[in-house]
């Protein structure tokens, strides 16, 4: 689902899966950086390193955004138990800022006077 907060006009994406495998089990290949880099590549990510984490809960990296280098933005994996067993996987993909302008150009005419050459 897209969404826009609208307190910081942040625009995000969150994703929710209930998977078959354990909390803990989705954890670890959250974490650990040999499985993470078969779903995750260590290239889109700004440091291997978290931004912030409460074990076993929430998980929080920020990402390089290769093919778009004006923007910034944060993932956080949030892991819970399933309602009927295994994982409850949450993904939120936020964009923080947009770091370069976008060049806008004039149109041609600029809506001026018209003026005639004698």
């Amino acid at each position: 689902m897209k969404g826009w907060d609208s307190e910081k006009q942040v625009a995000h994406v969150s994703l929710e899966y209930d998977l078959e495998a354990s909390p803990e089990m989705v954890w670890r290949a959250i974490l650990d950086p040999a499985l993470r880099a078969a779903w995750l590549p260590a290239r889109d990510l700004a440091d291997p390193e978290p931004l912030d984490e409460v074990p076993g809960e929430r998980v929080r990296f920020g990402m390089r955004e290769a093919a778009s280098p004006g923007f910034a933005s944060t993932v956080t994996f949030h892991v819970a138990p399933g309602l009927e067993g295994g994982a409850r996987l949450r993904i939120v993909h936020r964009l923080l800022e947009v770091r370069a302008t976008r060049f806008i150009p004039r149109a041609a005419n600029a809506n001026g006077p018209v003026m005639l050459a004698a």
